[in-house]
């Protein structure tokens, strides 16, 4: 596959309904057209939701996903339906963030990936969940998240 063969993809330009689950979700990815240079890629995905786990009520987060490329990009329709998967699924939020960038990882084989998942309140508290697969690599532009800290209607 050339860095603009998507023959393989199975969701790019064509009608994909949203997964049932995240484990029926298929990510999908694109060779790196740039292989050998290092540079990061941001997803933001400020309206990502599930469900508690106890109470079946909906959550919302503010996803930040930065990851350096090695081989493979994600292909984006099918990150952005792996994240609509999500909708119902019941899980707590450190678990959905977590499942969320070890699956990426998985996937891809970053050089690096950070996740952010600014979470709102759930009984009065606000819940942020940060992981990296690593330490930052050196000489590449990695700017902060900057999702503010929730301060209610503040």
């Amino acid at each position: 596959m050339t860095a603009t063969d998507v023959s393989g993809l199975t969701q790019l330009g064509h009608h994909a309904a949203p997964p049932a689950s995240p484990e029926e979700a298929v990510l999908e990815r694109v060779p790196n057209p740039h292989p050998g240079t290092r540079y990061l890629v941001r997803f933001t995905a400020p309206e990502f939701t599930s469900l508690c786990p106890m109470t079946g009520q909906p959550d919302f987060a503010h996803l930040m996903i930065d990851y350096v490329p090695r081989d493979w990009l994600v292909e984006s329709k099918s990150l952005k339906l792996y994240l609509t998967s999500f909708r119902n699924h019941g899980a707590f939020h450190e678990a959905c963030t977590l499942d969320i960038a070890k699956r990426l990882v998985d996937v891809l084989s970053p050089e690096w990936l950070r996740i952010g998942g600014y979470w709102y309140p759930r009984g009065g508290i606000p819940i942020d969940v940060f992981w990296q697969s690593g330490a930052s690599p050196e000489g590449v532009w990695i700017p902060a998240q900057d999702v503010p800290p929730y301060r209610g209607r503040g």
